[in-house]
């Protein structure tokens, strides 16, 4: 579980059992437990034994993924800058250096959860361990696979009494169980027989950039991919992700990547169910739960019935179910993009959209179809607080330019970001001089500033005069800057940001940052000037990241200017304020929308990089998004056009009644006046149930455990639910008959039952969850007999307070 916070943890844990998780899979970040050599850091959100527990209580197991490389769109892979500094180190190869450090930390982490009795055979939950990360994908060569073996052998030897396994390893050791990741795996078979077939990543979503589109998978292909895995013999499913979170602080990996890792998750990064994701999952784990006892027995054999067309039965002669019928289980599928179908199975007919998964826990009668979407949607909204002054008025500080300090470094070359900060700070400052003769300047010709090669963002000042901002959407560009000199002395201040490290790919960690090669005064009289070679002076960082001027401490330690006036242009200003906490308990987030770029910090908690200036590309995304067929990143896109991310979380744990201390620094000045906090929660609510999909599965449930029942004759249902602490206060359109469009504009068709609106009314108005029966007797009409009708709602949920709650429940 990646991205979350301490207080969230018991939440997102239910939240994940609630929607039929029985395993939680987590990394175990090494660059933040470890941040410094042998220096230990598990307190707070990074108290690994704490998380482990926390699931433990809640009756569900763990999947430990050590790594400790993890990739994951997390900085530097996970693995720690400082591993740089060690003579002779290369990563994941074999490299002794690397691999004393690997496995010391790998021993620290193995020998917490032995002291902690917290492996399975001790009775605790950890029921399998990783060890390295899609190594299969990077690894070139003879040393790289004699590292992957050390790597299995090194791990075996801890002896942790569970089974270990190595993703994307298809060449891992027989006692490593290789494992699957991607947007499908049914094709997945583990290299020997006697391991299990897994698949350790399904992917909901997928990762965004500053300036890229949104990417969405949808739930219908999710639940496809899922259903297709267990249809052919898979035994263990983990999504990636489940719960996405945030990449607070500077955790986002480079170049680019996105502080938000909602990663179009179940449960969404403020912890809000996303509907009808988490939903229809649910309804497919509870599914595959009933095949469960027959599909634990024997191993699916196919049958043929048709092009594109097939099942996979799990039968177990002789053993029998509750009702006393043979113990079997069914997957039929279409597999073509385009065409719906309808196959005779067991003699009864199974209607089978294209793409999609029906699954017949009796092989004679359909629970669940992956196409057939029961759950309902959810339209989250973000509504401004309105406690009384919610941010008060701004004051500013200009960080200055350049040199700022007393620890500087000098060199007569240009050197490398990374060595240089060690990731300290996104920021490093390249400063140098030189003195311009009068002859130099004349004539027309403009001067330049060359630079053969930077990433990732760069800014050039003159005599502490701003000349240009310039960002790379690769990671290594030139620049031409027109630039005005004056006769004599010049200063030139160089400042390179990163926007994230590397975190993946062959031999990633050689990979440079910061200024290299040539760098050229151009358009003198006397000729170009070549900078690089001379000397340079360099600051680490900022002033205010030093003087930590986003803590309360450290705000109060230096001046503010506190009249601030449009336009809002100023480089390189550091901002603050007050506000209070919203009321109630919904997430917390804030609007960046009116900045440039830069960091923001909640009571000296930083929330990450910001950067709506970066504009998406018009262009970028998809007109339709239709979930027939091989999904790709690029297939489903959404937000061409509009800002990089606006809205930032602020989890509550880190928020104080009043006078939360808000500080903004932004490198290429935006609008403060405009920020404002605002709570997340979900304002609209929609279903659309169809009375011919297959029956809820808590009624195969009923089905089960009365024999008499039925199942085909069970009636589907159309169920709302508002948050806690909510109530459905208004119902914005209900039809049952034949309506039209989706949750943001539903309409009649030309099938419609009168009274829907006031049968859905009396069944749901003042109460936080209803369910209507989807059939003309709800509704004591038929009004269109012959065809097949749904039933569409939508509708409003209202906060209530806890006093009007109890008055009515009272009445």
């Amino acid at each position: 579980m990646k991205g979350s916070i301490l207080q969230m943890w018991p939440d997102l844990i239910a939240k994940a059992k609630a929607g039929g998780v029985d395993v939680i899979q987590t990394y175990v970040f090494w660059n933040v437990h470890e941040a410094s050599r042998r220096q230990y850091d598990f307190h707070g959100r990074l108290d690994l034994v704490s998380f482990v527990k926390s699931v433990q209580r809640a009756g569900l197991y763990v999947n430990l993924r050590i790594g400790p490389y993890i990739t994951a769109e997390w900085n530097y892979g996970g693995l720690p800058v400082w591993l740089r500094k060690i003579p002779g180190m290369a990563f994941r190869t074999d490299n002794q250096p690397f691999e004393t450090e690997m496995q010391t930390f790998v021993t620290k982490i193995v020998g917490m959860m032995k002291a902690e009795k917290l492996f399975s055979w001790q009775g605790g939950p950890i029921i399998l361990a990783q060890i390295e990360n899609e190594f299969g994908l990077a690894q070139h060569g003879s040393a790289d696979i004699k590292y992957m073996l050390w790597a299995a052998h090194m791990a075996e030897a801890q002896n942790i009494g569970v089974p270990w396994t190595m993703c994307q390893q298809a060449n891992a050791p027989n006692f490593i169980i290789n494992t699957c990741n991607g947007f499908y795996c049914d094709w997945f078979r583990p290299n020997n027989i006697s391991k299990p077939t897994m698949w350790t990543e399904n992917w909901t979503g997928w990762f965004h950039k500053f300036g890229a589109s949104i990417p969405h998978r949808p739930v219908e292909d999710i639940a496809f991919a899922a259903a297709r895995f267990f249809e052919k013999g898979g035994s263990f499913l983990n999504y990636y992700m489940y719960f996405g979170g945030t990449n607070f602080g500077r955790t986002a990996s480079g170049p680019f990547l996105g502080t938000s890792y909602d990663y179009d998750a179940p449960i969404d990064e403020y912890g809000l169910f996303h509907q009808p994701k988490w939903g229809h999952l649910n309804d497919l784990h509870r599914a595959v739960k009933l095949c469960e006892p027959v599909m634990i027995l024997t191993n699916p054999v196919y049958r043929y019935l048709g092009t594109n067309l097939e099942a996979h039965i799990y039968q177990a002669p002789g053993k029998t179910n509750q009702r006393s019928s043979a113990l079997c289980c069914a997957f039929v599928a279409n597999v073509d993009t385009s065409q719906n179908a309808n196959v005779t199975f067991n003699g009864n007919n199974v209607s089978l959209p294209a793409w999609s998964v029906s699954i017949l826990p009796d092989c004679q009668n359909v629970a669940f179809n992956s196409a057939q979407v029961v759950a309902q949607t959810s339209v989250p909204a973000m509504r401004p607080s309105i406690e009384p002054n919610s941010i008060k008025s701004w004051e500013s500080y200009q960080e200055p330019v350049g040199l700022w300090g007393n620890i500087t470094i000098s060199a007569n070359n240009l050197l490398e970001q990374i060595n240089t900060t060690l990731d300290g700070s996104d920021y490093l400052w390249y400063t140098t001089s030189v003195n311009i003769i009068a002859e130099d300047l004349q004539g027309e010709v403009q001067q330049q500033l060359t630079i053969s090669s930077t990433r990732d963002a760069l800014q050039i000042y003159i005599n502490g005069n701003f000349s240009g901002n310039h960002t790379f959407a690769k990671s290594s560009l030139s620049v031409n800057q027109s630039i005005k000199l004056i006769i004599g002395h010049n200063e030139i201040a160089l400042l390179s940001m990163i926007v994230g490290l590397q975190d993946y790919g062959y031999r990633y960690d050689r990979v440079s940052a910061g200024l290299s090669g040539s760098i050229n005064l151009k358009g003198l009289r006397s000729g170009d000037k070549e900078l690089a070679t001379q000397q340079w002076r360099y600051q680490v960082g900022l002033k205010g990241e030093a003087l930590k001027i986003y803590t309360q401490e450290g705000a109060n330690s230096i001046l503010w200017t506190s009249e601030l006036q449009a336009p809002w242009t100023q480089y390189l200003t550091w901002y603050k304020t007050s506000f209070a906490t919203p009321s109630g308990s919904d997430p917390v987030s804030i609007y960046l929308g009116s900045m440039g770029k830069g960091q923001a910090w909640v009571n000296g908690n930083n929330l990450g990089r910001f950067w709506p200036s970066l504009l998406i590309n018009e262009t970028d995304c998809s007109q339709t998004c239709d979930y027939r067929g091989k999904f790709t990143p690029k297939k489903c896109r959404t937000d061409c056009g509009q800002q990089s991310q606006q809205w930032y979380h602020i989890p509550r744990e880190w928020l104080q009644p009043n006078q939360n201390l808000l500080v903004v620094f932004d490198e290429l000045g935006g609008d403060v006046s405009k920020i404002y906090v605002a709570t997340k929660t979900v304002a609209t609510i929609c279903v659309h149930v169809l009375e011919s999909y297959p029956p809820q599965l808590d009624s195969w449930s009923q089905f089960q455990a009365q024999p008499k029942v039925q199942p085909m004759l069970l009636t589907p249902e159309a169920r709302l639910e508002c948050q806690d602490n909510q109530v459905i206060s208004s119902i914005n359109f209900a039809s049952f008959g034949n309506p039209q469009g989706n949750c943001k504009a539903f309409h009649q068709g030309n099938c419609h039952a009168k009274n829907s609106v006031e049968v859905v009314k009396e069944a749901c108005i003042g109460k936080q969850t209803c369910s209507i029966l989807v059939s003309s007797a709800t509704f004591d009409t038929e009004p269109c007999a012959g065809i097949s009708k749904s039933l569409a709602i939508k509708a409003q949920c209202q906060a209530i307070s806890s006093t009007s709650l109890k008055t009515k429940l009272e009445i």
